[in-house]
């Protein structure tokens, strides 16, 4: 269908795209936003209207955006079907084969004081991958197509002199004037969705192997508490690498930055691992923002940092923005990034972190003989949890290792699932892996063995 020459359904195609992003620090701090696109109809129909996802209200504040096509304002309409997007009608149809040009500007501001959206300081914004950027769907209608970005578009971002900037894509070249800085960077398909960091950040490099991280401060940092942070961050680093293997295969740096305005900087306002890892209080104090870039709550000082990065950080290994379906899995591996978060803590804190961790998991388990026969949401996800803990110990280390190695790197940008998981392990172990998989996740509650192990007296309370 695809190499048909003649159209097959109603559609359009982006021949060119530029998104240009500029921040003002003053008199308030605002982030304007203009998206122009070259658009040609390349379906078997004239079109009357267009529908675009703009950015989410819950997320981004904005007053009313602006829609132009070829320089006329054109009337916005809110689908009943899906009022997330918006539907532009043209004030003429869009004829076959004709092109036209559409403009669209929004001006983001900060979230107002307790508000869960996005905000930023005068100093420094970051927006996300994903979500911040208008996006054009296809046209109604059967075999439609459109919507698909090319396959090179820029992204413009001018912000004051002395921020340092960091975007998806490549670099193509920067130019200053009327004390701002102008970054253009290429786009491609690999870069997938765009995000921008910039600020007046103090840039400090920790090098652990092949990784590079660059941490992005606000302040500078006490050069002996930093380096401590940093010996943390590596010890991590090299946990993961030796654990999942290398985290991409294009070497590229790792960038950790504090948050423009700690309120607003993440999606999730409470961390759902936190009984799990046994963090501090359950508030989020780390996130990724794209495949490479993890923001942090600094408030806690450098001495904290690594413990606060690390964790979130292991997404980046297991196929963040690489893998479809990363953040759709069912059980057990719904919780493999959990598991990887433990693993970053424990070589950030030390070995003794894996019992300790493995323990406050089994006592949201109950063991009562008259439980349930069907485990609660909670209790799955604290045995899927500990179900990489006993994949460890019945397997070994070394085989663990060598089997989630094969794994992610067999199925790396196709995404995986609990039968590729009992593939590698088979393979790696010649043995009957789906039936330990089913002794541990189709029964109710855990192994009475594995309870032994790590049980203790506070572990063999069950907190139902």
């Amino acid at each position: 269908m695809a190499g048909c020459v003649a159209p097959l359904g109603p559609g359009y195609a982006i021949e060119k795209q530029e998104i240009r992003v500029q921040f003002k620090s003053s008199p308030e701090p605002r982030i304007a936003i203009e998206a122009a696109y070259q658009l040609k109809n390349t379906g078997n129909r004239p079109l009357s209207s267009l529908e675009v996802r703009l950015p989410g209200r819950r997320r981004f504040h904005f007053d009313q955006p602006l829609a132009t096509w070829d320089g006329a304002a054109i009337s916005e309409e809110l689908p009943p079907a899906n009022p997330r997007n918006t539907l532009l009608h043209f004030p003429q149809p869009w004829l076959m084969n004709s092109s036209h040009t559409l403009h669209l500007s929004v001006e983001f501001q900060p979230s107002a004081p307790g508000d869960s959206g996005l905000s930023f300081a005068s100093d420094a914004f970051f927006l996300p991958s994903g979500g911040w950027s208008p996006e054009l769907l296809p046209a109604h209608g059967f075999l439609s197509t459109g919507g698909v970005p090319p396959k090179k578009w820029e992204l413009q971002v001018r912000v004051p002199n002395g921020f340092l900037i960091h975007t998806s894509g490549s670099k193509v070249k920067t130019s200053r004037g009327a004390g701002e800085l102008t970054l253009h960077a290429l786009q491609k398909p690999e870069d997938r969705y765009p995000f921008i960091i910039a600020g007046r950040y103090t840039e400090s490099q920790v090098v652990s192997g092949s990784e590079k991280v660059l941490l992005w401060s606000r302040a500078r940092q006490d050069s002996g508490a930093l380096r401590q942070s940093s010996d943390a961050l590596a010890r991590a680093i090299q946990s993961y690498d030796a654990v999942f293997g290398s985290r991409s295969k294009d070497a590229h740096p790792l960038w950790i930055v504090e948050c423009p305005a700690v309120p607003g900087c993440f999606t999730q306002l409470r961390s759902v691992n936190a009984q799990l890892l046994g963090e501090e209080g359950d508030a989020t104090t780390a996130e990724l923002a794209s495949l490479d870039t993890l923001m942090v709550d600094a408030t806690g000082g450098t001495p904290k940092l690594a413990a606060a990065a690390a964790p979130s950080l292991a997404a980046s290994w297991l196929g963040y923005g690489q893998n479809p379906g990363f953040f759709e899995q069912d059980p057990p591996l719904s919780e493999f990034t959990a598991f990887a978060a433990a693993t970053g803590r424990e070589a950030v804190e030390g070995p003794s972190v894996r019992v300790a961790t493995i323990r406050r998991a089994l006592r949201l388990i109950p063991q009562d003989p008259g439980a349930p026969k069907k485990d609660t949401e909670d209790v799955l996800r604290a045995k899927s949890f500990l179900f990489f803990y006993a994949l460890q110990d019945r397997y070994g280390q070394e085989a663990f290792r060598k089997a989630v190695h094969h794994m992610l790197d067999a199925r790396r940008g196709k995404g995986f699932d609990l039968d590729d998981l009992i593939a590698a392990f088979g393979e790696e172990t010649h043995q009957n892996v789906a039936e330990f998989v089913r002794l541990w996740m189709k029964h109710p509650g855990v192994p009475a063995d594995f309870r032994a192990r790590y049980g203790d007296a506070s572990a063999a309370a069950a907190i139902f």
